[in-house]
């Protein structure tokens, strides 16, 4: 806002009147004269400021790379929403191991891991404590041997259960942290009386914790590339959980694999905060240029090398981060 002075002046004539009297008579000048009469108004207009950065621009193309910075950056809660069916206990040893390698990937503060039934009649209810750094796959277990068997295989609904009913899930999970949410069935996903269609619970999920939130899927793939000696029946192909995962870009593991730890590993990784950011094209070092939600930064450094900015101070939770530069298209020589 910019206050804009306006000075009206109002100046009257002083023409003096004379009046003549009979000779004899003193002679008198009445002069009437007005005073200069300045007015201030002071009026406070809404004026539009444009902030110019200057980009170098001589040849090549200009591109912008951003990312909103998750709140993972603060924590993550990890939810592993597991089918207790009668199926699924030959995946038991496999399933341990996934968790195990989960935790040695996570940091080693920060994060909270719970292992709930894709049963929700059970998960409304659950009050295991989570595990937490410094517990281990036996602490796992534990919590897992715990799980009642369950007919319902409900991961969506279980999920919603457990976050909006289940009152013991406010004592550990933490509305600023990151959210990732790991489904484990040999069957397809069956909250489809609530939510028709996936994106009916994302619509749900996507909404919390500023949109950080993950998924991954351990799940019977399509027979063409099904890994289980014997390839799954369609209807046990988890299509639903592949189809939300995949919106989120999630990761998916071949639940007849015989190590799920990479692809566990890999959903881990997945949430890490931004600490750098590796450019898509390859830039001119002197070009680029960072703003943090609107604002020109310095805290960072170009390495031209690996084409990656680092940044000397992280950017929080649900900031803005672009970054300009310009690049030149390589000779392709036609």
């Amino acid at each position: 806002m910019k206050s804009i002075l306006l000075v009206l002046c109002t100046l009257m004539s002083c023409s003096p009147d004379y009046s003549i009297v009979m000779p004899g008579e003193p002679e008198t000048v009445v002069i009437t004269e007005t005073e200069t009469e300045i007015v201030v108004v002071t009026e406070e207009i809404e004026v539009p400021v444009y902030i110019e950065v200057e980009v170098p621009v001589n040849e090549g193309e200009i591109w912008i790379d951003s990312f909103v910075q998750r709140m993972t950056i603060d924590g993550i809660d990890i939810l592993w929403v597991i089918d207790k069916s009668g199926s699924m206990s030959q995946f038991n040893t496999e399933l341990l191991a996934g968790i195990e390698a989960m935790i040695l990937a996570l940091p080693t503060a920060d994060w909270r891991l719970v292992i709930i039934s894709a049963d929700p009649t059970d998960s409304v209810v659950s009050t295991e404590f989570p595990l937490v750094p410094g517990d281990d796959v036996a602490d796992a277990e534990g919590m897992f041997n715990t799980l009642p068997m369950g007919p319902w295989e409900e991961g969506f609904n279980s999920v919603y259960e457990y976050i909006n009913h289940n009152p013991y899930s406010l004592t550990w999970m933490r509305p600023d942290a990151g959210l990732l949410v790991v489904f484990v069935s040999d069957e397809e996903e069956q909250s489809d009386v609530d939510y028709p269609v996936p994106a009916d619970f994302l619509s749900w999920y996507g909404s919390l914790r500023m949109g950080s939130v993950f998924m991954a899927s351990v799940v019977n793939q399509d027979a063409a590339v099904s890994l289980c000696l014997h390839p799954p029946n369609p209807i046990n192909v988890g299509e639903r959980y592949m189809e939300a995962t995949g919106v989120l870009g999630g990761i998916i593991v071949d639940i007849c694999d015989s190590d799920w730890a990479a692809g566990v590993t890999d959903a881990t990784h997945s949430v890490d905060p931004y600490e750098n950011l590796k450019l898509s094209h390859k830039a001119e070092a002197g070009s680029v240029r960072v703003f943090v939600n609107g604002a020109l930064n310095h805290d960072w450094y170009f390495i031209e090398t690996d084409n990656t900015v680092y940044f000397t101070i992280i950017p929080t939770a649900g900031q803005l981060v672009e970054v300009g530069y310009r690049y030149i298209e390589p000779d392709t020589g036609s």
